[in-house]
């Protein structure tokens, strides 16, 4: 007795017809809240950045008047050197951390020090902002005798403009580090054992094998979170903002790009002047995450 082929995989293609209808569902969610919130956003923005209050189009003459801000240079380089310490201290501090990790197994303490890795990452940045003010005031911090030896006395020397930058890339790290080093501890349990069995009887020892075999096995995980760290970081605004409150306005309130995008649409009005800063805030992220991608092989298979 023989089945009839049709018959025999209908269910096969039912099941299959029900899983591209819940994937389509799940799709077209995504695309939907994709186009509400991402990309309308992003075509009213691009109207403004181009047009002037009476929606007469301008071509470049937003982009060029918010360059000749006198805040405008001061902020991209304030940008610039807080994404330099910011992204080398990411990649160099989580991935030691998801070494350093991985090299203590599945046991009790791994567990305790991902779980506490994580807890900074459930706070929302605002919060963790209040939480280091708190900790960088030598009046009230818990850590003052360190502030006083490192001669830090008043709150106002503390967050001196020079000091920004590493402040900033301090609180970045706090809250968004411990995710990715869980997420980076992941990546490396992926790695197959065999791998690294025969780089143990090649003869490499634990910096070899860190720096020859599993480093590179996480590369487009570093791209990937290297993209993300830079666009978070390009629109550096809370914190800056609550210190700047919190100061007085001895951190200044045009610290970052974002910060002056700010400033432009509710304390000057020009809100096509804040579209087109925010314009090339866009393109420079784009840009960034295609190079890094181009030069990384994100998408190559292994």
């Amino acid at each position: 007795m023989t089945l009839d082929s049709s018959s025999a995989g209908s269910p096969r293609r039912r099941n299959g017809a029900r899983g591209s209808r819940a994937g389509l569902a799940f799709v077209a969610g995504y695309a939907l809240l994709l186009v509400a919130f991402g990309v309308l956003p992003t075509g009213y923005a691009i109207y403004f950045a181009f047009t002037d209050a009476g929606g007469s189009f301008t071509g470049l003459a937003n982009f060029v008047s918010t360059a000749q801000d006198f805040r405008f240079v001061d902020a991209i380089g304030h940008v610039a050197l807080y994404l330099l310490f910011w992204l080398v201290s990411l990649v160099v501090f989580v991935v030691g951390l998801a070494l350093l990790l991985h090299r203590l197994s599945s046991g009790p303490i791994s567990r305790t020090l991902r779980f506490l890795y994580y807890i900074p990452g459930a706070l929302a940045g605002a919060a963790s902002v209040l939480v280091w003010l708190f900790m960088l005031d030598p009046t009230v911090s818990p850590v003052s005798s360190l502030l006083g030896m490192l001669g830090f006395d008043t709150f106002g020397a503390v967050i001196a403009p020079g000091n920004l930058p590493v402040l900033f890339t301090a609180i970045a790290f706090w809250t968004g580090a411990g995710g990715w080093i869980v997420v980076m501890y992941g990546a490396l349990n992926n790695i197959p054992h065999d791998v690294l069995e025969a780089a143990r009887i090649d003869g490499a020892g634990a910096w070899q094998t860190a720096w020859h075999v599993q480093i590179p096995l996480l590369r487009k995980w570093i791209v990937y979170m290297v993209i993300l760290a830079f666009a978070g970081g390009a629109q550096l605004f809370v914190e800056p903002q609550l210190l700047s409150l919190a100061s007085v306005g001895v951190a200044g309130r045009d610290y970052s790009l974002n910060q002056l995008t700010y400033d432009f649409a509710f304390q000057m009005n020009n809100v096509n002047g804040a579209a087109a800063v925010s314009m090339e805030l866009l393109v420079v992220s784009v840009t960034a995450a295609g190079f890094f991608v181009a030069r990384s092989g994100f998408f190559d298979a292994d």
